[in-house]
């Protein structure tokens, strides 16, 4: 009987620094002309989009998605940068590096699937930023594009194959991410992640476009000012609209739990910080807003179940205010949904740990409203400054690796 040996293993591992939730592509959100013709988008087209690390690493490969695609989806050729500026297309001259999969330029993403690259020889600090630049020859069916809208950074776009060019001029500009959702970096350290699962206060509306200060940035940066918690990726896992279990914007939490967390290596600690989508669109009527409650509940325990049989600890955040929004309802039904789920929360006991983001961003005068200098202008979403509110809210000792 023979027996195989595997090879030693160098000392480290794969961990991820940076993730976007795949989306299906909505029509508004969409590459502008010339970028779809003939159904058919981003064919014979550069795609350069920048994206901000957290934990840092000796190495760094990537992962596309074609989650939503209904034909195979062919990577022509990739590349990996560090940026100029971000928000800008010209990435500093001499870092870029040829992305490869399984030895080859080019790659094959089935239907449904994702797929990730070779390492790349690019040592990547905390906190960097990176860009990376897809040819694509043939496109992706344009209403069956995976992407992310809310990336609230800047992508540029060029027609022909620039891959390896230091600036792209003329190049259109969209604020759009397309395929790219993930980024690891190999790490000898003992890097963990926590893992943020929400909706567009997660996502960052109302934070500034290509200035990186959503609520888990800055809750990156913090982490990584604290010696205990330096080596903690922070990845964010929010889409704009999302509801937990009802169907807003993207798949619900519930739905992509398993690929957008459990599937996810050395994650040690999920935050769950959303609600307010189921509340906000089921009617304002008591019998509904009953309904939605109970049913916001029942999908909580189901997280933290799901999560727990992989060993996360989940930390439940309470819902922040919604008093003026177009959420709101003159008799104050929503509002009340909101405080009895922000109470079970609380009071509970199923989680492990629980963040009050609605005593950290409320108006201590009008406590169903947010505070007037952490209102982005709707009433609802968060300023930036209101985003470092929710991210000052965090005890940094909570996600050191030894109390996970």
């Amino acid at each position: 009987m023979s027996h195989s040996t595997f090879g030693t293993r160098p000392p480290g591992r794969w961990a991820h620094t940076w993730v976007s939730s795949p989306q299906p592509t909505n029509p508004a959100d969409l590459p502008p002309d010339p970028f779809v013709r003939d159904g058919v988008a981003l064919a014979d087209a550069t795609v350069r989009q920048t994206i901000r690390a957290s934990v840092g690493g000796d190495r760094l490969r990537l992962r596309f998605s074609n989650a939503f695609g209904r034909t195979a989806l062919t990577l022509t050729a990739v590349s990996v940068a560090f940026p100029e500026e971000v928000g800008k297309s010209a990435v500093r001259a001499g870092s870029t590096r040829p992305v490869t999969f399984h030895g080859r330029t080019s790659v094959v993403v089935p239907v449904g699937a994702q797929v990730v690259s070779d390492g790349v020889d690019l040592a990547v600090p905390p906190d960097a930023d990176l860009t990376v630049t897809v040819f694509l020859a043939d496109g992706s069916p344009a209403d069956a594009l995976t992407s992310h809208p809310g990336s609230r950074t800047t992508s540029h776009l060029l027609r022909g194959d620039h891959v390896d060019a230091v600036d792209l001029p003329g190049a259109t500009t969209v604020d759009h991410w397309f395929l790219l959702s993930g980024v690891e970096v190999w790490s000898t350290r003992t890097t963990t992640a926590v893992v943020t699962l929400g909706d567009s206060l997660t996502d960052g509306r109302g934070s500034t476009t290509n200035g990186n200060d959503r609520w888990p940035n800055l809750l990156a940066h913090r982490l990584r000012s604290n010696p205990a918690t330096a080596d903690v990726a922070v990845l964010n896992q929010g889409i704009g609209g999302n509801q937990v279990a009802g169907q807003g914007l993207g798949p619900s939490a519930l739905a992509r739990l398993d690929r957008d967390v459990l599937a996810l290596g050395g994650v040690t600690w999920l935050v769950l910080f959303e609600g307010v989508n189921d509340i906000g669109t089921a009617a304002p009527t008591p019998a509904a807003q009953k309904q939605v409650t109970d049913d916001l509940v029942a999908a909580y325990e189901q997280v933290v179940e799901r999560a727990h049989a992989r060993g996360i600890a989940v930390c439940g955040a309470t819902l922040t205010p919604l008093g003026g929004s177009a959420y709101d309802d003159p008799d104050g039904h929503r509002e009340a949904s909101r405080q009895a789920v922000n109470e079970w929360v609380r009071t509970s006991g199923r989680f492990d740990a629980v963040l009050d983001l609605d005593a950290a961003t409320r108006d201590p005068e009008e406590p169903k409203s947010l505070l007037r200098a952490y209102d982005e202008g709707d009433h609802l979403h968060l300023s930036p400054a209101g985003y470092q509110a929710l991210a000052d809210a965090v005890r940094l000792d909570l996600f050191a690796p030894t109390s996970a």
